[in-house]
């Protein structure tokens, strides 16, 4: 395994902890964040679906912080409008010292249309939209106003005594990052067109430089690329193994619809099409541990990092040759597995 392409480099990787979606049990993550912070990890950074929130955790995690960067990874466009978004962004940066990375994705139509009551078509076009709007309130440079069909401002209709508005408070920092949460083709190509990073998901290391060389060489200077990489440390590589495929088949069975699912589109793209339209046949049909069988162990080795500490070690090599700014090692449990996998991180 290696990556081949555009802009290969051996890289000094910065680490973040993805802490995922926030569950009653375990409840507070704070000693693996601290032990993050104390350790010089980077970054530490949580998530949303059709549960917990993104923003409420990550405030958290950053009163009992000073150092460590905050970012979402991802908060879904259509669960506030732009505005929320960005008074809620502005807030938790200033409040957080200029911590934090904002991580935007559009998900998909099953949760957008099913849990939040949003249409879904034209994913780009409000995607370009949103982070316009976010980067013209915070800078107040005047009133905001948009002719997005998607986010107009002012509203037009109503009582029509909207006004156009400028915020009240001033943000910390303008140009908060903005990073793009994205695996489709045209997703990922905004991300580097308009954004301050990109977010990959599932992406394989053979499959790297074929699926994305050009846009990684052609990316701006301070373009940040950043790879979730699901990590299980575990002397068993087996029930490591098995958790690994567990996740993944979770993801491209149940997080989506049987035609609209963008983690089974990725992974088609990157060759292991058979292989994830079956995981997705057998989940759907309720044949979970079956379909958890039907991942190869290839797929997981080039997605994930599983294992005692010097396997991981030897998984990240290709890695580091890439043009990767980040990887946010998602999956780990404890802080004594972040403690653990320090000495071979750097």
């Amino acid at each position: 395994m290696g990556y081949r392409g555009p802009g290969c480099r051996v890289s000094e990787l910065k680490f973040g902890v993805g802490l995922g979606y926030w569950q009653r049990d375990p409840e507070d993550r704070t000693d693996m964040v601290l032990a993050a912070e104390d350790l010089g990890f980077h970054s530490v950074w949580t998530a949303e679906a059709y549960g917990s929130d993104a923003l409420v955790p990550l405030t958290w995690y950053a009163a009992r912080t000073s150092r460590i960067m905050l970012g979402t990874a991802i908060m879904q466009l259509d669960a506030r409008t732009p505005a929320a978004t960005a008074m809620a962004a502005m807030t938790l940066d200033a409040l957080s010292g200029g911590r934090l990375i904002l991580g935007l994705g559009v998900s998909g139509p099953q949760i957008i249309e099913g849990w939040y009551g949003r249409p879904f078509p034209k994913p780009l076009a409000r995607t370009r939209d949103y982070v316009a709007i976010l980067r013209d309130i915070w800078a107040r440079r005047e009133p905001v106003t948009s002719d997005s069909p998607h986010y107009p401002l002012p509203y037009p209709g109503g009582t029509g005594l909207g006004k156009p508005l400028k915020s009240i408070t001033r943000p910390l920092r303008e140009d908060i990052p903005v990073f793009l949460g994205a695996q489709g083709p045209k997703n990922t190509a905004l991300a580097f067109e308009i954004a301050d990073g990109w977010i990959s998901v599932f992406s394989h290391i053979d499959a790297f430089a074929p699926m994305y060389g050009d846009l990684l060489a052609e990316r701006r200077e301070g373009f940040e690329v950043t790879a979730c990489l699901n990590t299980y440390v575990d002397d068993d590589v087996h029930a490591a193994m098995r958790r690994a495929k567990a996740s993944m088949a979770w993801y491209v069975g149940g997080m989506g619809a049987a035609g609209e699912n963008y983690h089974v589109n990725v992974l088609r793209r990157a060759g292991f099409g058979d292989t994830a339209d079956r995981v997705q046949e057998l989940f759907l049909a309720g044949h979970r541990e079956e379909a958890i069988d039907a991942i190869d162990d290839d797929l997981i080795d080039g997605t994930a990092l599983i294992g005692p500490p010097r396997r991981i070690a030897r998984q990240l090599e290709p890695w580091r040759a890439t043009p990767l700014s980040t990887v946010i090692l998602t999956g780990l449990r404890s802080a004594e597995e972040v403690r653990a996998l320090r000495p071979v991180l750097w």
